[in-house]
């Protein structure tokens, strides 16, 4: 993409910049075959890049329950049952965007791929188009999506936390009763095993051989996958993005015990992946002491918002975080199934199968 000079453009205001689309389509390879569709205007000057990328997808990735048993019991006979090659566009690891090189750019982008990804798809031989994972704030650009054979069901959230206090003992303070009880509870237990240190770093290459299998863990737990990062990814981000990247360390006895990878754009700290080592995570309540030392050093920063990864949305809750909505436009190429793939979509919609999405105050924004 270094030929064209706008690429850099694309995203210099978002925290994953063209940077980080040029790392994930070199690091997350074979899994997802990426590429970028140039839009260009009449006098021919690049107005947008947008990054994409095939695969074939699981369309029950967030289906749980019944619906779910059925169809894995059908997938005994049909392995590919309701799987589909796939354009998905967006971002392959994380929130997507528009690729506008200006904003006011924004409208004319979505139109442009409205009217080339269909033919783009079929010519791929996909069946499916998936815009990934898009900020509810794009809804007025991509209305012409939504009124024009696309479906837009919400995708699983990220949360966003203000962070206005001047410690974590404020912030804990502003909690209910039951949380800070529950979280004192925890922090106590903590702190009659061993010490734990944190280290800060912005390059883990030396250490990926420790932090690497804690990702592995949390990851292999997860009820729903999507991507699964190298350690080429993790080296290169700090390499790469070293302005941006925090890797948070925890280690007790001198032994890496969880990690957090982060990224810090504009006064936002975006928690993305989380590592931990679960022989020992419930004792120490790895989980919630991450969550602490991470506000805590934002806090001190000066940041002013803490952003996490989608799941894991109970403890969120209880936290005092809000929902960030995203959003799927979806549709299929037949023209002929798409009406019917439209139905069979409000049962398939990720967030239809998470009770505690319905408990958020701005659950309605979904």
């Amino acid at each position: 993409m270094q030929d064209y000079p706008a690429w850099t453009e694309a995203f210099e205001d978002k925290c994953k910049d063209h940077r980080f689309y040029e790392l994930i389509s070199a690091t997350l390879m074979p899994e997802f075959d990426y590429r970028f569709i140039v839009l260009e205007a009449e006098d021919h000057q690049v107005r947008a890049i947008q990054p994409l990328f095939f695969l074939r997808q699981n369309l029950t990735e967030g289906v749980r329950g019944f619906v779910r048993d059925a169809i894995e019991r059908i997938r005994r006979k049909f392995p590919r049952f309701l799987t589909m090659k796939t354009l998905m566009v967006g971002c392959s690891a994380g929130e997507g965007h528009l690729g506008a090189c200006r904003p006011e750019d924004a409208e004319w982008t979505a139109e442009a791929l409205h009217h080339c990804l269909k033919p783009f798809a079929r010519a791929a031989g996909a069946s499916l188009i998936v815009v990934k994972d898009f900020s509810a704030r794009y809804r007025g650009p991509m209305r012409s999506f939504s009124l024009n054979g696309y479906t837009r069901i919400a995708s699983m959230p990220m949360t966003r936390l203000s962070l206005h206090h001047r410690d974590f003992e404020e912030y804990l303070a502003s909690l209910g009763k039951a949380t800070r009880k529950n979280l004192r509870r925890k922090f106590r237990a903590t702190a009659q095993h061993a010490p734990i240190t944190l280290e800060v770093l912005h390059d883990v290459t030396s250490v990926i051989g420790e932090i690497y299998p804690l990702y592995l863990a949390v990851h292999e737990r997860s009820k729903m996958h999507f991507e699964k990062l190298t350690p080429d990814y993790f080296c290169g981000l700090g390499q790469e993005m070293p302005d941006r990247a925090r890797f948070f360390i925890w280690r007790q006895e001198g032994k890496a015990i969880a990690f957090s990878l982060c990224l810090v754009h504009e006064g936002v700290i975006y928690d993305d992946y989380l590592g931990l080592d679960y022989s020992i995570a419930f004792d120490l309540n790895l989980y919630f002491y991450t969550i602490r030392d991470i506000i805590s050093w934002a806090l001190a920063q000066g940041l002013h918002s803490y952003c996490s990864s989608p799941l894991n949305y109970e403890p969120k809750l209880h936290l005092g975080c809000d929902l960030v909505p995203l959003d799927l436009y979806i549709m299929h190429t037949s023209a002929g199934l798409n009406p019917i793939f439209r139905r069979a979509l409000r049962f398939l919609q990720p967030t239809r199968h998470d009770p505690v999405l319905k408990l958020f105050p701005n659950a309605a924004e979904l």
